[in-house]
């Protein structure tokens, strides 16, 4: 029996011209890039010039992403931008986006899921299309980090990075098996409880300010690994299959040791994990399609091939998708 899929058509991303390497936060904080790089495998991030915000990078992202699906804006139907620092409080930043590119139809709206919302973006667009209530679909994960951190608190402001990546989805038809191309199996996770573990402090219904990011470091280590490998090995159980079926584990980009020891726990070989932390950061919700846009340009990730996206952020919020790429 025939099912609609959502294939991914194309990618895109965009960084800001500026970038902060390690060396820069020295003399300034109580650090050093020794310290930076042994703690989180991070050495550079970019952070946005004054004129650049995450309406701004969504929109280059997503035109980079429908140049190489080869479509036009036109050909879009509904943009899920997935963003913790929209440009306003309201209206969406998905709505901006929709009108910089001149799209005059469909629906757009974003989500908050932070560093996991292009998970969930990506998931909640499959289940649009799949609806019926769409055929094409631009997925966004936008941040612009930098500008609710803390620059004087040395274990969040060394962390993160702004950027922007995005991919075309396209309805297609599949057989309904493990062979098919697009996206094959989402599972999604939250939990409240860990609301105080990374959160901001302000927002407009409590302190009527933006507010800055707040962390508790080993807490959110000791929960990642474990939560990430649940939700991934309930994603592979759902498809029947293991950790040598995956060409490519693509995970969020927080902190290098927590990739490696989920791909050890997991059983992923260390050559199979596309690495953008280091040059990059942590860029939230953009982190996983920035990561994506590289190994499919540099010819890493090609047609055919199954590729694992996992993440988990502030919330807690966590989630993974297996893709077959198209």
């Amino acid at each position: 029996m025939s099912v609609i899929r959502s294939i991914i058509r194309g990618t895109g991303s965009y960084l800001p011209s500026r970038s902060m390497s390690n060396s820069d936060f020295e003399g300034v904080l109580e650090t050093s890039d020794e310290w930076i790089r042994q703690r989180t495998g991070i050495a550079n991030r970019h952070i946005a010039g004054e004129t650049e915000t995450t309406v701004s990078m969504a929109e280059a992202a997503s035109r980079r992403a429908l140049a190489a699906a080869g479509l036009e804006p036109q050909d879009i139907d509904l943009i899920v931008l997935a963003t913790a620092t929209p440009d306003n409080t309201f209206p969406a930043s998905a709505v901006q986006v929709q009108n910089l590119l001149g799209i005059k139809h469909g629906f757009a709206f974003d989500l908050q899921a932070v560093c996991s919302g292009f998970v969930y973006a990506l998931t909640t667009a499959d289940q649009y299309i799949k609806g019926g209530l769409a055929k094409r679909a631009l997925v966004i994960g936008s941040e612009t980090f930098s500008r609710i951190l803390d620059w004087n608190d040395r274990t969040t402001c060394v962390l993160f990075g702004d950027g922007a990546g995005a991919v075309v989805l396209e309805a297609s038809t599949g057989e309904g098996g493990l062979a098919d191309e697009g996206v094959l199996i989402s599972r999604l996770r939250s939990d409240g409880s860990h609301k105080d573990k990374l959160f901001v402090d302000g927002g407009p219904s409590t302190t009527g300010t933006v507010g800055k990011l707040r962390m508790e470091g080993r807490e959110v280590f000791k929960h990642a690994v474990g939560m990430i490998t649940d939700v991934i090995e309930d994603s592979f159980e759902g498809l029947g299959i293991g950790p040598d079926d995956i060409k490519w584990f693509v995970p969020h980009q927080a902190n290098r040791r927590i990739i490696d020891a989920s791909a050890k726990k997991l059983g992923i070989a260390p050559e199979k994990v596309v690495i953008t932390v280091e040059q990059h950061g942590n860029t939230s919700a953009a982190s996983i399609p920035l990561a994506l846009d590289i190994a499919a340009r540099d010819g890493r990730i090609r047609k055919g091939d199954l590729v694992l996206l996992e993440a988990m952020g502030g919330g807690f919020t966590w989630g993974a998708c297996v893709v077959r790429w198209s």
